[in-house]
């Protein structure tokens, strides 16, 4: 722990910022571009109408409160939620009506030092038969993805099964372990990591640090990948938080940049996303350049989400949630902001259906400033 600690003094001694972006930034608006590369639709559908380049946000209501470092947050067919605590290494089921929390158990084996710990949480695309959960965890060796068996007849508490890790040695670091999992449209379980402080792992495309993963349900490289044999789907990242995939099932991801620009991006299979030899938009064609930018005081994004047409991403740093209008896979506006400051710092949304969704803060977790209530999930309606 000592050398870690220390490797991680001399990053931020550097100039390195932590996924929230905590080093002074550059002061920067964000900026939308339209050079933002090929669509990656799979389907090779006309994009949907463009939407308003104005939207709305109304909290409908606060759904739950006093979490403690909640990071991962996966909503259950019935309306319920459940959530993990990064610091706590538990998941704690949400009623979506009321609020009541019931833990279901302490995943094993995880092991939180600085931003890593217990992450993000995604639900098996056959969970009506297999009720299986997965989780992507800080162990004391790597980051790794377990599944588990959520056997509701058991005592609270007590509900977890035995994780069966299906991928492990993800590089670990102080900073920088990615974290959040989603399956995608095509089934797939896809991984956004982060580069744990090692620059150089991001354009190693025989590492796992620095990319999105694409896998099976099983944990192998999924099928169609663009290297063979291999489980990385896009590389040249520095630490990808937000997975999102539109009507037209083309996958964005938000990502944390250091001192000047942080980024959205829209993903093409097989395309090298520039870091460290690009940070926001770049000259260089050898890199796919992001759809929108932002400076780091303004964003440090984690959790992203689609819904009405706009990519919705949360601030940590910035304390605001951010909407992108799309049209195809470029911005189509200006991204707008809303909550600026009124519930602190942002990790985690998700769709709700429909003009709905989950948004949960991050005030517990070391870095921000808890009030009473901390931490929460909020209900919102978008337009």
């Amino acid at each position: 722990m000592t050398a870690v600690l220390a490797a991680a003094a001399l990053l931020l001694a550097a100039g390195c910022s932590s996924d929230d972006g905590e080093s002074p930034g550059k002061n920067g608006s964000a900026e939308s571009s339209t050079t933002s590369g090929a669509d990656a639709s799979p389907t090779g559908r006309a994009a949907e109408e463009t939407p308003p380049a104005q939207g709305s946000v109304k909290v409908v209501r606060t759904v739950a409160e006093g979490l403690n470092s909640p990071w991962g947050l996966a909503p259950l067919p019935d309306g319920d939620l459940l959530v993990s605590s990064r610091d706590d290494a538990t998941i704690t089921r949400v009623d979506g009506e009321s609020g009541k929390k019931a833990e279901l158990g302490e995943v094993p084996g995880v092991s939180p030092a600085g931003e890593g710990g217990l992450m993000g949480l995604a639900l098996s695309p056959d969970y009506a038969s297999d009720h299986m959960v997965y989780a992507y965890f800080t162990s004391a060796s790597d980051n790794r993805i377990v599944r588990m068996l959520y056997d509701e007849q058991r005592p609270s508490g007590d509900q977890l099964g035995a994780p069966d890790t299906i991928f492990k040695g993800i590089p670990k670091g102080f900073i920088h372990n990615g974290g959040r999992i989603a399956f995608g449209p095509d089934k797939m379980l896809y991984a956004g990591t982060g580069e744990s402080g090692d620059t150089g792992l991001s354009q190693d495309r025989k590492s796992l640090g620095g990319k999105i993963l694409r896998l099976t349900p099983e944990g192998e490289p999924a099928p169609g990948n663009p290297f063979p044999d291999s489980p990385v789907y896009s590389y040249g990242h520095r630490n990808v938080q937000g997975l999102a995939w539109d009507s037209q099932q083309r996958l964005f991801a938000s990502e944390f940049g250091q001192d000047t620009w942080d980024e959205l991006n829209a993903i093409k299979p097989g395309d090298n996303y520039g870091w460290p030899e690009a940070e926001g938009k770049s000259d260089d064609s050898e890199y796919h350049n992001p759809l929108a930018q932002w400076g780091t005081d303004d964003a440090s994004p984690s959790g992203a989400a689609y819904a009405e047409g706009s990519i919705w991403m949360a601030g940590l740093k910035g304390q605001r949630l951010w909407r992108i209008p799309l049209n195809g896979t470029e911005a189509s506006a200006d991204p707008q902001a809303f909550l600026e400051g009124e519930y602190g710092r942002l990790r985690t949304v998700v769709p709700a259906g429909g003009d709905k969704l989950w948004l949960m803060t991050s005030n517990t977790d070391g870095r921000g400033d808890p009030k009473d209530g901390d931490d929460r999930i909020l209900e919102l309606r978008v337009t």
